[in-house]
């Protein structure tokens, strides 16, 4: 036993799981946190708003794999990083907000305590997967221990957990740090693999989608898609588990030309977003059969299939192509001829999306194959999701389901603290960006070398197309007025260009790449200039 406070508890088991650096903001409640990182000589990146700290651990978890750390004040400082613990949530990301409380004996009295909200545990939990608090320095050797158990078992996800103001500064003799190994999966049925199997030797024309559940069985899955000639499409979260490199790894623009012939759907660790029956492709194939690999049993409910494998994605995966690997298997005469096909073609119909798909083929060009790339929602962001390639999992990061505005910008900055060494490029536009334009002085703080790009067209683009087309023509508060982006930024500190076409914009981003420190370009676009990316993320029926 030692004793310690209830801050060094939380540290010392934050310490034992491998961290050493945490997002965050102090305020009053948390101050026996913050000296306790300090202490054990933690890296501490602040920020200028609490969905900064939330979203920078985003960024830094997707990234790498490993849990992303934030801390921030009770109440409305939970409230603002409440975006980026949904996000984490939806995105199956193991991030964890550690919080205060009231003192211990204002819990529950609903006095009007300094940042107190009613329940604040209750609400954590309806947006993360698991949360708890500590209330004696004592418990958080197990608690802090739960909290990375939960995160990283099954369906990965966020905690939380709270500590009351008092608790923090209150010493006590505590037991060491715990690590509990991550709960078992459920293992592959064998006859569920064996059905699984048969259905494949009966298909013709199977596809495969991954999701981010299926990032750790990018080998396994590739060896099946090679065996069965079967196409490998992501919609966000999983690009890059077979690179686009490869010609079995496609974009959803080229998948969607070989989904009418597809006979059976392969569905590993993911929601199956773009083939769920008039989800973003809006049919069904006649007499299409299902197989569906994942951890989470409740996905089986909210989409079924004819064959569903409750289990790890690399493992279900590897048993499922030993299986065919003893059937056998039946290639279809052409088929490499027609995946290759209509990736060609495919990519050359993109090219009507301009200028975005101008400029993403410039940035795809310039940045090495392991450049991680976050998008932000805008005219840009939406076409990059088919139109910028991705060779590497973990290398292109979105806010998923979620669409956060404003999340592009801080997610970088969390990815670049994860890989100083690879090169990170924000995507944003004008409106996304200027949610967390302060936190350019974090750059500069910190030196996080992200590359910004800020696509302007002085508006909420897409709010504004849809106005227009869906109103009659009536623009309601999606103009804007922005400010020079390029002064903006070298008033902090950070150093910008400016790019008003294309044939700029290469120069420009070596520029950015070379300098090594946080950069921004402001990429001057008409308003209303953009074709629009949608065709392709819903694209009509044939």
């Amino acid at each position: 036993m030692t004793t310690l406070t209830g801050g060094e508890a939380i540290v010392s088991g934050l310490v034992a799981h491998g961290v050493d650096t945490v997002f965050g903001l102090p305020g009053a409640q948390v101050y026996g946190l913050f000296d306790a990182f300090h202490q054990a000589q933690l890296k501490v990146i602040g920020a200028r708003h609490e969905q900064a700290c939330g979203y920078m651990a985003f960024g830094y978890a997707r990234s790498s794999g490993k849990p992303g750390v934030f801390s921030v004040v009770p109440g409305p400082g939970v409230l603002n990083a409440s975006a980026a613990l949904l996000t984490a949530f939806g995105c199956n990301e193991p991030v964890l907000c550690v919080t205060g409380q009231v003192p211990t004996p204002f819990l529950g009295k609903g006095r009007g305590h300094l940042h107190e909200m009613p329940d604040q545990l209750a609400t954590l939990r309806t947006y993360v997967k698991w949360a708890d608090r500590i209330e004696y320095p004592g418990n958080a050797p197990t608690i802090v221990a739960r909290a990375f158990q939960e995160m990283t078992s099954g369906r990965r996800g966020p905690a939380s957990v709270e500590m009351p103001w008092d608790v923090f500064t209150q010493r006590a003799d505590t037991a060491a740090a715990q690590v509990l190994e991550p709960l078992p999966a459920p293992q592959p049925d064998p006859d569920i693999i064996k059905q699984a199997a048969a259905l494949i030797k009966t298909s013709k024309a199977p596809m495969i989608f991954v999701g981010s559940g299926a990032i750790e069985a990018r080998e396994e899955i590739l060896e099946l898609a090679e065996m069965i000639d079967a196409p490998v499409v992501a919609f966000r979260s999983g690009r890059g588990i077979v690179s686009n490199a490869h010609e079995l790894g496609l974009t959803m623009a080229a998948a969607y030309k070989l989904w009418p012939t597809t006979d059976l759907m392969i569905a590993i660790g993911t929601r199956a977003e773009l083939p769920a029956s008039g989800f973003r492709w809006p049919y069904q194939p006649k007499g299409l059969k299902s197989i569906r690999i994942d951890i989470d049993p409740v996905e089986m409910r909210r989409l079924s299939a004819d064959v569903a494998i409750v289990a790890d994605a690399r493992a279900a995966t590897a048993d499922l192509a030993a299986a065919i690997s003893k059937t056998g298997y039946s290639k279809t005469a052409g088929r490499r001829a027609a995946i290759r096909e209509a990736t060609a073609t495919a990519q050359e119909d993109i090219q009507r999306i301009q200028p975005q798909m101008a400029y993403l083929n410039i940035l795809r060009e310039v940045l090495p194959a392991n450049a991680i790339v976050t998008d932000e929602l805008s005219q840009f962001g939406f076409a990059s999701w088919y139109g910028f390639p991705v060779y590497e999992p973990r290398t292109f990061i979105t806010s998923g389901y979620q669409g956060t505005l404003g999340s592009g910008f801080p997610t970088a900055l969390g990815a670049k603290v994860a890989n100083p060494g690879k090169p990170v490029v924000a995507i944003t536009g004008d409106g996304g960006f200027m949610f967390g334009v302060q936190e350019l002085a974090t750059a500069v703080q910190f030196n996080i070398g992200v590359v910004t790009l800020v696509f302007n067209n002085n508006a909420y683009g897409n709010v504004r197309r849809d106005q227009r087309e869906r109103f009659d023509g009536r623009v309601v508060a999606s103009d804007l007025v922005n400010p020079d982006f390029v002064k903006l930024a070298e008033s902090f500190g950070v150093a910008a260009a400016r790019v008003t076409a294309p044939d700029q914009f290469k120069a420009a981003m070596e520029k950015a790449l070379s300098h090594g420190g946080p950069y921004l370009i402001s990429v001057e676009v008409t308003r209303d200039s953009e074709v629009s990316p949608w065709a392709f993320i819903h694209p009509p029926k044939p």
